[in-house]
């Protein structure tokens, strides 16, 4: 849970908006956590993830692989447990990974952040 709260304090250092915490594993073998933000605009969206990367660095957690930041419309940063999607407000509307992972139990970010 220490990777959750780095994850979630670096987004919010960032000002990401609409944070949610999927718990998947008991949908999919792919990961255990998909942590979902979103930004207005692309460089807010850039320098959230490179937020979480620098955080993640400094608890010795590396990401695995990452995408996106050519475009900065949809970063992912794959760290195994937990993959992070950080979009533009826009993508996430269309994208809508909630509704396609609805059979996934959301955590309150706030019992991790305690």
């Amino acid at each position: 849970m220490n990777e959750l709260k780095t994850i979630i304090s670096a987004i919010k250092d960032k000002l990401g908006e609409n944070i949610v915490i999927l718990d998947i594993k008991k949908v999919s073998t792919i990961s255990e956590y998909f942590i979902i933000a979103s930004a207005d605009n692309e460089r807010k969206v850039s320098a959230i993830a490179k937020n979480v990367e620098d955080e993640m660095k400094n608890i010795s957690y590396f990401a695995y692989s990452k995408e996106g930041y050519d475009t900065q419309k949809w970063i992912v940063l794959d760290y195994g447990e937990c993959i992070v999607h950080i979009f533009k407000n826009e993508e996430r509307a269309f994208y809508d990974l909630e509704r396609l992972w609805k059979d996934a139990p959301y955590i309150d970010i706030d019992t991790i952040l305690a």
